[in-house]
């Protein structure tokens, strides 16, 4: 049997690296790879694994690309397994009112937490209805959450949760899925630390700091292999919901102690 095909977006670095490796290393998948940058770490990875790992250099707000990409995939593959959704950014932070974050980067970035998931899933929809696939969102606790500065975020993170139950009910077919990965240690935590004190209530942005301090931040092949567990075994019955990567629901997917 051939080797599950998945994309993954956002894979240069932090989290989607640790899925896409793990996808590669572990679980025996090929995997194309979809992001804005094309890092040494991935270069890497598709040196150590030729023929597992296709990389797409492009940013997932580019509708043209993206969806030329995946259509590559499905006729070089003849299949897509499983869609990992995992591209995203926090910025811009700030409260609503603030005058100096203009609308337009509310937009940029719903163009890149949202609007690209939907280019993505139009492209791919055909082929994961023929695998009988599976949709995995890297979502938050932001999605149910409401932190002061994270207007974007909380509300990109909140429309995802809302994609994956409508794709969910539309395509009985498709296994999709919401997954808070939890603090995992990125370049997105460390963009908390260093510029979110002026955006953040000062308990919340203390609670970041701290936990970086004391180690308490999560490596991201721990949420990572759980996520690429589901990419590839999530069942039916969790179709449209939302999980935390150390849930009961998902303790089977964990990575064997």
């Amino acid at each position: 049997m051939p080797n599950p095909v998945v994309i993954v977006t956002g894979a240069s670095k932090g989290l989607g690296l640790a899925i896409a490796s793990i996808l590669i290393q572990d679980l025996k998948a090929s995997v194309v790879s979809i992001s804005r940058s094309r890092t040494y770490e991935l270069e890497v990875l598709a040196a150590a694994h030729p023929g597992s790992l296709d990389i797409v250099e492009c940013s997932v707000t580019d509708e043209p690309a993206v969806t030329s990409a995946i259509a590559s995939v499905a006729a070089k593959f003849g299949r897509i397994d499983a869609l990992v959704l995992n591209a995203g950014v926090v910025d811009p932070m700030g409260r609503i009112e603030a005058a100096d974050i203009k609308l337009d980067a509310w937009r940029a970035h719903f163009d890149i937490n949202f609007f690209s998931l939907v280019t993505a899933l139009r492209a791919a929809l055909p082929s994961l209805r023929q695998s009988r696939g599976r949709a995995i969102f890297v979502s938050s606790g932001a999605a149910v959450g409401n932190i002061a500065g994270w207007g974007p975020y909380n509300a990109s993170k909140a429309a995802m949760n809302s994609l994956t139950r409508t794709l969910a009910e539309e395509e009985k077919d498709i296994v999709a899925l919401a997954v808070r990965p939890g603090k995992v240690d990125t370049s997105m935590q460390l963009a908390l630390r260093e510029t979110g004190g002026s955006h953040m209530a000062p308990s919340v942005y203390e609670s970041f700091v701290r936990d970086h301090a004391e180690g308490n931040l999560l490596k991201p092949e721990d949420p990572g292999y759980v996520i690429a567990k589901l990419a590839l075994e999530a069942p039916a019955s969790m179709s449209g919901g939302f999980v935390s990567w150390d849930s009961e629901q998902c303790k089977e997917y964990r990575r064997p102690s």
